[in-house]
C-alpha cells in the first residue's frame, strides 16, 4: 500500500550539509520525494508539531533547537514507506541506532539525531498538513516503477 510520510532534516543536517546524503538514500531505495521547502520554524510551528512532548522535561530545548537554523521539510512517498523510512532512521538515540541507518551513520547526541521521521500514517497526515498546503505537493510517475514494484 503507497503511503506518505513526513522527514524532516533538523538544523543540524542542513548545517552540516548533509541533506543531499540523507535524500539520496529515501531515492535510491525507490522512494519518491512529493515537497520539499527549505525554512526556518516558527517557535509557534514547532510547538504545534511537537504537541504531544508537551510535558516532558526537554520540550523548551526541543522547541528552542529545531527554531534555531533552518530545517529541510519533506513529504515521501512509497510502498509501506513510514515503516520503511523509519527503519532507515534508526534509533532515537544514535549511540543505540544501528550502523547503516542515518542516525547511525550520521548523529552523535539524542538532542541532535539530525531527523524526524512519521511514527504512523496519522502522524504523517498531520505533521504533512502541518508544513505543506496540497498545492505544494507534486505526485508523479517515475519511468522506473515498475522496477521497483510488483504488480499486485
Amino acid at each position: 500500500m503507497k503511503q506518505r510520510s513526513f522527514v524532516m532534516l533538523k538544523p543540524d543536517a542542513v548545517k552540516r550539509r548533509l541533506a543531499g546524503e540523507v535524500l539520496g538514500r529515501f531515492e535510491n531505495r525507490g522512494l519518491k520525494i512529493l515537497a520539499a521547502k527549505l525554512l526556518v520554524i516558527t517557535p509557534e510551528l514547532a510547538k504545534e508539531h511537537y504537541g504531544e512532548h508537551s510535558e516532558r522535561p526537554f520540550f523548551k530545548d526541543l522547541v528552542e533547537y529545531i527554531t534555531s537554523g533552518p530545517v529541510l521539510a519533506t513529504v515521501i512517498e512509497g510502498e509501506e514507506c513510514i515503516s520503511l523510512i523509519r527503519k532507515m532512521v534508526g534509533a532515537t538515540n544514535p549511540q543505540e541506532a544501528d550502523l547503516g541507518t542515518i542516525r547511525g551513520d550520521y548523529a552523535i547526541d539524542t538532542g541532535r539525531n539530525i531527523i524526524h521521521a512519521s511514527d504512523s500514517e496519522t502522524s504523517a497526515a498531520r505533521e504533512i498538513a502541518l508544513f505543506f498546503e496540497d498545492s505544494e505537493i507534486y505526485d508523479y510517475s517515475m519511468p522506473d516503477e515498475e522496477m521497483i514494484y510488483e504488480e499486485p
